[in-house]
């Protein structure tokens, strides 16, 4: 019985042995591999900076506005008798919309027509005894005041009738029905909206500080992506006459065609304004800027040279300038438009040592936000690989 016990241990310590064994060279050899393990090169996108033609243009974001839109009301008190159109169709100025119940008014009407038959005899009948002379001028001229008035009763209810049958101001879209067959309506009282939609306007606000910039006549460019990216085409037509007090803004308007009437007023829209002629720059995207508390930069992937002197594909650090004014700007710098362009780039030229750098440099991308302010890369002393 001794005898098996200890057999019986032996082997179980034999067996522990064994898999720890197992287990020691296991973690050594995964010890071994960490040790010696790289971590697989950072994928990143490069492209080329090329010179281009950069517009001049000052990008603000503006809203569509009806040349023409009104919300059409009822001009005087009355029950609707008849709606004449339908949500949403087109109309053309003098389409009848609505008419308002007139029965009482036509029997009204009647009866000072009738008055105003008999004032028109009885003043023929009155004409003719002041001729024979055997009539008063005071009674002739009553009668002359009762037939004149007689007419303009008449007139006056015709008018009556006529705006109670509410017409269409304009040609344009209408918006939605707001009344219902059989309603009462108010003096005033909505029944729907009319906008003109081709031309519009499109009204956005500029800094005081670049409203010289804008003139009346200058073209620009409208764009919104609620459109399918449709570009329209537009003048400025007018610049308010002072600044707002609370923005330091200036409103401009301008005009455009629309056709199709794919702008609807109250959209938002980008807007592009002409404001010289274009410029020749090196353009960078706006992800190709890295910030930093010490300094904006990008990276410039090009042949640099190890301490031995063997040349090696690597990394430069181009350190980005805020230039506070455009005109201190050297030669062969170029500054970004205030606010940001619609295709993500920013122009700017590269310099080493005061030159400017081959056209095939590449840009390093790194996935930042560009911020809405004026670059110029200049090239510093640091070094990647």
């Amino acid at each position: 019985m001794a005898k098996r016990m200890i057999l019986m241990l032996a082997l179980a310590v034999a067996v522990v042995a064994g898999l720890g064994f197992v287990k020691f060279r296991q973690i050594q050899t995964a010890v071994a591999q960490g040790a010696s393990f790289q971590p697989p090169p950072e994928a990143v996108t490069t492209i080329v900076a090329k010179p281009e033609k950069w517009p001049a243009t000052l990008d603000v974001i503006g809203t569509a506005v009806a040349v023409q839109g009104v919300t059409v009301s009822a001009d005087l008190p009355g029950t609707v008798d008849r709606i004449a159109f339908e949500s949403g169709k087109a109309v053309k100025v003098g389409d009848v919309l609505v008419e308002l119940d007139t029965r009482q008014e036509r029997a009204q009407l009647a009866a000072m027509e009738a008055q105003r038959d008999l004032a028109q005899i009885n003043f023929g009948r009155m004409q003719q005894l002041v001729k024979q002379g055997v009539l008063a001028q005071t009674e002739y001229d009553n009668a002359t005041a009762q037939q004149k008035a007689t007419a303009a009763q008449v007139g006056e209810i015709r008018a009556t009738i006529a705006r109670k049958t509410i017409r269409a101001p304009f040609s344009g879209i209408l918006g939605l029905r707001q009344v219902n067959l059989g309603q009462y309506l108010s003096a005033g009282e909505a029944i729907v909206s009319l906008q003109s939609l081709n031309p519009i306007y499109v009204n956005f606000g500029v800094p005081q500080q670049t409203a010289v910039q804008v003139r009346v006549g200058r073209t620009l460019r409208v764009s919104s992506n609620d459109v399918g990216g449709i570009k329209f085409s537009g003048l400025v037509t007018a610049l308010d006459s002072v600044v707002n007090e609370g923005t330091r803004n200036v409103q401009v308007q301008a005009t455009l065609a629309n056709p199709g009437g794919k702008l609807r007023p109250g959209m938002f829209v980008q807007v592009a304004v002409v404001t010289g002629t274009d410029r020749a720059v090196i353009s960078l995207p706006a992800t190709a800027i890295n910030y930093a508390p010490y300094g904006d930069s990008v990276y410039i992937v090009s042949d640099l040279k190890d301490p031995k002197g063997n040349t090696y594909r690597g990394v430069r650090h181009a350190i980005v300038e805020v230039l506070v004014d455009e005109e201190h700007a050297r030669v062969g710098d170029v500054a970004m438009q205030q606010h940001r362009p619609a295709s993500g780039l920013l122009p700017a030229a590269i310099h080493h040592l005061g030159q400017p750098l081959a056209q095939d440099v590449r840009i390093l991308t790194v996935l930042r936000r560009h911020l809405h302010c004026q670059y110029v890369c200049h090239e510093t002393s640091l070094t990647g690989s």
